[in-house]
């Protein structure tokens, strides 16, 4: 029970991080002039930092690098997603605003995990759709109506 609140604190923690990256990337655009390029050089810090951050963590742990090799698609399909994500996320603040569109890319990540979850995608354990799953996301998609409208 524990570990699941604080799990989730963890969710809330790391929501919060892109509430406050979405208007940092979108004053970044402003200045760069382009969505793109911001996505891009947002993507370069946080490659440098997960990067250092390895680093650190495999010498402290003494892991040796000896991984095995996934899928080639998989290195392409993660950043690709990503990067299409970060831009839209920063094409859409200034336009929405902070909040609506962190409920509308909340909805959007509920109603992908239900299907995601419920077809058990690369090997995730499969749950099955419920009435309250769906209705938690028509929720939140509503909240977010709600706070653009309002």
């Amino acid at each position: 029970m524990i570990w699941s609140l604080l799990w989730g604190a963890f969710g809330v923690v790391a929501g919060s991080f892109l509430a406050i990256q979405a208007p940092i990337n979108a004053a970044l655009s402003k200045g760069l002039g382009m969505p793109v390029a911001a996505a891009a050089s947002s993507f370069l810090a946080g490659a440098v930092a997960l990067a250092v951050v390895s680093m650190a963590v495999s010498q402290a742990q003494g892991i040796s690098i000896g991984w095995r090799v996934p899928p080639w698609w998989m290195f392409i399909a993660g950043g690709c997603l990503g990067a299409a994500f970060l831009t839209a996320i920063i094409i859409l603040t200034p336009r929405l605003g902070a909040a609506a569109t962190m409920g509308f890319v909340v909805a959007g990540q509920l109603f992908t995990g239900i299907v995601v979850d419920r077809i058990g995608f690369l090997g995730l354990a499969v749950r099955e759709i419920s009435v309250g799953r769906v209705a938690g996301a028509m929720l939140l998609l509503a909240g977010a109506v709600l706070i653009r409208i309002f």
